[in-house]
């Protein structure tokens, strides 16, 4: 790897905040952020979210509906759960330090094998690879390495890293360095499906400068990839004055610890599905009528269809087993509602 590519990244992009503040726990924090998240949505919130929680410590005391509170805009709250439970095994087991060995970081919960390299390498500038889908795209062009995407080349980046051939002929490597200037090169010239060759600081020594790069890394079998299941789903609103009817979703179900509009399964084909209960056909509707949106969560593509009823009729008319009701304030962030319920109620109002 060139020094030109590393000062290109050093001059474009250390000013982000979790580069500018250095320590181990500002780069676990941002590395479960990123994950799944882009760069320009983790900035806007990696400061407030430090200032909340400055140390391992105080992030450890917190409860799991606070830093989902603290962790809203995010998406995907899993991480946030699994930013909690690393916390307090680190004070628990770890006497509150982040600990420097591989195999010990894996067995914090929260943190596999992607994350406990990032600490290692980005964190403590160590010997590792912190192989997101940038570096395995970069370096699967840069070498050209023609192993299918995913774990099968994930597997056979690491075992050229461990034998020595990659980045040979580099000596005193920077290895936080070097980590986040191959990912800023995935992020911005070495993108998955475009790619801007000239402006590239590793132009020069890339393996398939003479090729389209966009083959590599090789794609996924088609055969292989999972199927997507469209689902169809009411966001019942009940209104009383500016309070909105919810409940608060359980450690099972998607997006746990938030509060969510009452929904129902209109239609799906996955027979399997026990996320909400099934809307009641005496209940008649007009689909042509009602306000809609689109979402998607893990393998399905929902659309989301509003209907707002009174308190009246929501008593008389709808069952949905033991879950426990309650009006909250649509405003508060202190209700952590969930993205979809406060998407329903902005359909509803265009």
């Amino acid at each position: 790897m060139s020094q030109e590519l590393i000062n290109w990244s050093k001059k474009n992009y250390s000013g982000l905040p979790w580069r500018r503040k250095r320590s181990l726990y500002n780069t676990l924090v941002s590395e479960i952020m990123l994950q799944q998240t882009t760069v320009g949505t983790v900035i806007n919130h990696f400061e407030s979210f430090i200032t909340k929680y400055p140390t391992i410590e105080s992030l450890s005391k917190t409860s799991e509906e606070e830093i989902c509170i603290a962790w809203k805009g995010l998406g995907y709250y899993r991480r946030a759960r699994n930013l909690r439970k690393a916390a307090i095994s680190i004070v628990e087991d770890f006497h509150g330090k982040i600990p420097l060995d591989f195999e010990k970081l894996k067995t914090i919960p929260g943190i596999g094998e992607y994350t406990a390299s990032a600490l290692l390498s980005i964190g403590a500038n160590k010997k590792a690879l912190a192989i997101d889908a940038n570096l395995e795209r970069v370096l699967s062009r840069i070498y050209r390495i023609s192993v299918e995407k995913g774990p099968k080349l994930q597997k056979e980046l690491k075992r050229l890293f461990e034998q020595g051939d990659l980045f040979k002929g580099r000596s005193n490597i920077n290895w936080r360095n070097l980590n986040e200037s191959l990912m800023d090169l995935g992020r911005v010239y070495c993108q998955a499906n475009k790619v801007d060759c000239l402006s590239c600081p590793l132009s020069k020594s890339c393996a398939v400068i003479d090729e389209d790069p966009l083959i590599y890394p090789k794609k996924l079998n088609q055969s292989k990839k999972r199927e997507s299941i469209d689902l169809e789903l009411i966001r019942v609103i009940v209104k009383k004055d500016d309070l909105l009817l919810a409940y608060k979703k359980s450690e099972k179900e998607w997006l746990s610890g938030q509060k969510e509009l009452p929904t129902f399964i209109l239609k799906t084909n996955d027979k399997n599905l026990s996320q909400y209960p099934y809307w009641n056909e005496q209940v008649k509707l007009n689909l042509g009528s009602l306000k809609k949106f689109k979402t998607g969560i893990t393998k399905y593509k929902i659309t989301n269809y509003v209907l707002e009823v009174s308190e009246e009729k929501w008593k008389k008319n709808f069952s949905y087993g033991k879950r426990r009701f309650f009006f909250v304030n649509p405003d508060s962030k202190d209700e952590n509602l969930s993205t979809s319920s406060t998407k329903a109620l902005i359909a509803l109002n265009n």
